[in-house]
């Protein structure tokens, strides 16, 4: 039976250029009960999509042609008293921040009774039986405290769970989620995944997902359609869209994918060549025809094309689609995207380094105790949830904190006790970093060109003013922006554009190994492709150290040479990347990688959830950090006493009472991958 169906949509917004249609035209169908999942870069109209159907388009949005029907009732002509009592009630949303959807000056039950007081029910002991049932559904622990608390006293996966818990109170028929997991950990996106699947089962509510995380959509959904410009190219049943894509934008879509099995030597990622057109920027023939590799004038560009059956179920909006050449097989990789592997010269050495911060009477311990190395020309990778010493083991590392502990040498110095402002320009100029968010390291009010400008100067790599200036536009052309883009201030670039800037400014200085903290994790897929083989193919040529941060396991095993494994200030495992992809596992790494989303329905994988959150670093577990949550856990030893650090094989080391015999007769992860 049909829940939702949209029927010939065209979404347009008023603004000072007049009126753009940032849906052209639209038609899906979602049954009761079903999983949906819609995919896209950042701009093709999926969120315009979903404020549509919630009637939330703003002052200058408006439906201009078409329908929405959600059971029959059709939300652009029905009234608003009405449309308010579906709100919240038939249909309900989650948002991709948790946070924004949480009044932080009320207590999360305060928040939760608000749900059904607003639909009906009056009695505020019922309200409240209802709020604590509803966390207890989302497996929110102690469901009576959770509710005493704010927002600010839960984790991000509680507080998404808060807010699955309050859309699903009035049991709604739809559920439209709005990348819900993006700013998540990828254990407790697994979780979050899970719980949606098992509610969905429980009360037969409709799931209508957006993302543009691939592998998050081929883990929940039985239908995707593809989204581009607007318009919806592509809809077919899961399996057969992975299977075989028809439409070039899904093919583009999974090129820019890593795939398990593949790296960096023997597959590269292909990026989708230019950029989304914005509202009302794409033709009306086919609006990918200007970045389509397989345009034809006279064929593609001169009408529009039609929704046609590609297979049953299967449907592609495209003229050549039969036409297509199946997708090549993967090319030898070329010269640019292969690493260059050094001369195993070590470049970053830390031994027995610890930073722990004075709290009172007690210590917050961030790192405890690493051991880690990094080679010339190798990507180091450091992995483990939110809260494992990641980024604090790294801004040490830059100079913007230092060590308490311990000694990490860079070349030929320990700098593990010196901040960035002891250190020589020639130092600094060796070390760099990438953030996550590069508006944090551009000025607004000046053009992107001032800060390789400055960098230049500061290290003294360049003097004078046409000098400067021509080794500014080297650092564009090397992180392919044209020179031009130097003018342009921040706000007037995209986000993949702007990391390419950070990039170039970290470059400018020429340094020796390079931070890299979840730089493509903000980005469309498409995009962090371009970036990703930007980074390899400077990294390569420079002969730079990368050291790599990421909860991205899929892409950390396309893009390293070493992993290293942290969980609350320790390392659990470390070794070539190879090595910590197939057994033994450290029982983390193993859930680590069992919780990676994986872009293809036809590779099975190992179901391991963790329980509960990570220990406060105020109080770390006495034995191993990890036995509070271990599945494989082997008993009191594991509670009392620090777990020894074995060799499993060259350069690989784990730290587990568990024998190696026993961890090399564990199940691989991934199953049925080639």
């Amino acid at each position: 039976m049909t829940l939702l169906a949209i029927r010939d949509l065209r979404v347009e917004y008023t603004t000072v250029r007049g009126t753009v249609a940032a849906i052209p035209e639209l038609s899906l169908e979602i049954g009761a009960g079903e999983a949906f999942g819609l995919v896209g870069e950042s701009g093709c109209g999926k969120s315009t999509l979903i404020m549509a159907i919630m009637g939330y388009l703003g002052r200058n949005g408006a439906v201009a042609r078409g329908q929405i029907l959600f059971e029959g009732r059709d939300l652009v002509t029905t009234d608003s008293e009405t449309l308010r009592r579906l709100r919240g009630g038939r249909i309900a949303i989650v948002y991709q921040e948790p946070a924004t959807a949480l009044n932080p000056s009320m207590t999360i039950g305060r928040q939760l009774m608000e749900v059904p007081r607003a639909h009906g029910v009056r009695a505020p002991a019922e309200a409240r039986e209802r709020a604590a049932r509803a966390l207890a559904d989302v497996h929110l622990p102690d469901p009576e405290s959770v509710m005493r608390r704010y927002p600010h006293q839960l984790s991000g996966g509680q507080k998404q769970r808060v807010v699955i818990a309050m859309a699903l109170l009035a049991n709604p028929a739809l559920l439209l989620l709005d990348e819900p997991t993006t700013g998540l950990d990828v254990t407790v996106e697994a979780v979050v995944l899970d719980l949606l699947n098992e509610l969905r089962q429980k009360y037969g509510t409709a799931l209508f997902y957006i993302s543009h995380n691939l592998g998050v959509i081929a883990q929940v959904c039985e239908r995707i359609g593809v989204m581009y410009a607007g318009r919806l190219v592509e809809e077919a049943p899961a399996a057969a869209l992975f299977a075989r894509p028809r439409h070039p934008y899904t093919r583009g879509l999974l090129a820019s994918l890593p795939r398990p099995g593949a790296d960096k030597r023997s597959a590269p990622l292909v990026p989708i060549p230019g950029v989304v057109p914005g509202a009302g920027g794409a033709p009306e023939s086919c609006g990918f025809v200007t970045r389509c590799a397989h345009a034809r004038p006279g064929i593609c560009d001169l009408r529009p094309v039609p929704m046609l059956a590609a297979a049953p179920g299967h449907g592609v909006r495209c003229a050549r689609w039969a036409e297509l050449p199946a997708p090549p097989p993967v090319a030898a990789p070329s010269l640019t995207n292969r690493p260059v592997l050094g001369d195993g010269t070590v470049v970053m050495a830390a031994h027995d380094l610890s930073r722990v911060f004075p709290m009172g009477k007690r210590q917050l311990v961030a790192n405890d105790r690493l051991e880690m190395e990094a080679q010339r020309g190798h990507v180091l990778a450091l992995v483990g949830e939110s809260g494992s010493g990641k980024t604090t083991f790294a801004k040490v590392l830059a100079g913007l904190d230092v060590a308490s502990g311990g000694s990490l040498r860079v070349l030929d110095a320990d700098v593990a006790r010196r901040p960035v402002r002891r250190r020589g320009a020639a130092e600094v100029a060796a070390v760099q970093m990438v953030f996550q968010n590069p508006d944090g390291t551009l000025n607004p009010s000046h053009p992107v060109g001032w800060p390789l400008a400055r960098s230049l100067r500061k290290f003294g790599i360049a003097r004078g003013r046409r000098d400067i200036e021509a080794r500014v536009a080297g650092l564009l052309e090397m992180v392919r922006l044209p020179p031009s883009v130097r003018h342009a201030l921040p706000r007037q670039l995209s986000g993949g554009q702007k990391q390419r800037i950070a990039i170039a400014r970290a470059f400018a200085g020429n340094p020796q190994l390079l931070i890299a903290d979840e730089p493509v994790s903000a980005l469309d897929v498409s995009v962090q492709a371009a970036v990703i083989n930007l980074l390899l193919r400077i990294q390569a040529e420079h002969q730079t150290t990368l050291v790599f941060i990421s909860h991205d396991l899929g892409l950390v095993r396309y893009i390293a040479d070493e992993v290293v494994v942290m969980y609350l200030g320790q390392v659990m495992e470390s070794g070539p990347v190879a090595a910590l992809f197939d057994p033994p596992y450290h029982p983390y790494t193993e859930a680590l990688l069992s919780a990676v989303p994986v872009p293809d329905p036809t590779i099975r994988s190992a179901r391991i959830r963790l329980a509960g959150e990570i220990p406060s670093p105020l109080n770390v577990p006495k034995g191993c950090r990890f036995a509070t949550r271990c599945p494989r856990k082997l008993g009191p030893m594991c509670d009392e006493t620090p777990p020894p650090r074995r060799a499993a094989g060259p350069g690989h080391r784990i730290h587990c009472h568990i024998p190696l015999d026993d961890l090399r007769m564990v199940e691989p992860v991934f199953r049925g991958a080639s």
